[in-house]
Parts: structure tokens; C-alpha cells; sequence
């Protein structure tokens, strides 16, 4: 899982450098890893003061991601968004998603849950 984080960027004031920050058509290929293979999690989060639910730690391509996300969003007939190996669902559907990822073989710890 690759993140970039703008607090890592900090530090760095200017750079002589013309190439600084560049991937020069590199692409970071993420390995598939099995679904019964993954630990994902589901927690609540609150965005803007909204309920949330967001399903982390996926290991797989971004169109997986997205499809998975896409498959969730329908299942729970909401909006939402994927990306960095996260998946953020509108509303609080943490059971629900849960059970659907279990359905689909992926193993799943609950977060915040009652």
C-alpha cells in the first residue's frame, strides 16, 4: 500500500533538482492478493461531521479497488469514494459491509463495533 501524505512533503522548501518528485512513467504495480488471504477492516469514521464507514489495508489493483467499491456502494445504495487501499462508504453500514465481505471470502476485523 503506497501512500503520499502531504506532512512528508514538510520539511522539503525547494529543490534544485528538475526531476524532484517525479515517477518518470513509473508505475507501482500492487500485487493481488487472495481474498481469504486479506484482513481488512471496517470501522466508522465522521466526515464533516457525517457517519461514515471505511473499509481499509485492501491489497490489490486499483481496479479492484474500485470495483470492490463499486459492489459495496450498490449493496448499500450509497455514495462513496475509493482510493490507497481504502474504501469510504456514506452512512453507517458497518454491519452490512462487513457481512458482504465476508460473503465474498475476504476475512474482516470489526472496529468500533457494539
Amino acid at each position: 500500500m503506497v501512500k503520499k501524505d502531504w506532512k512528508e512533503q514538510l520539511g522539503i522548501v525547494y529543490s534544485t533538482n528538475p526531476s524532484f518528485g517525479k515517477n518518470d512513467g513509473e508505475e507501482t504495480v500492487r500485487e493481488t492478493v487472495e481474498a481469504r488471504k486479506q484482513l481488512l477492516r471496517v470501522e466508522l469514521d465522521k466526515r464533516n461531521g457525517k457517519p461514515a464507514t471505511l473499509v481499509t489495508d485492501f491489497q490489490g489493483s486499483d481496479d479492484e479497488l474500485k470495483e470492490l467499491a463499486k459492489t459495496l456502494k450498490v449493496k448499500c445504495g450509497a455514495g462513496g469514494s475509493s482510493r490507497d487501499g481504502e474504501i469510504l462508504v456514506q452512512g453507517d453500514f458497518r454491519i452490512k459491509i462487513a457481512s458482504l465481505l465476508e460473503e465474498m471470502g475476504y476475512k474482516v476485523k470489526r472496529i468500533n463495533f457494539k
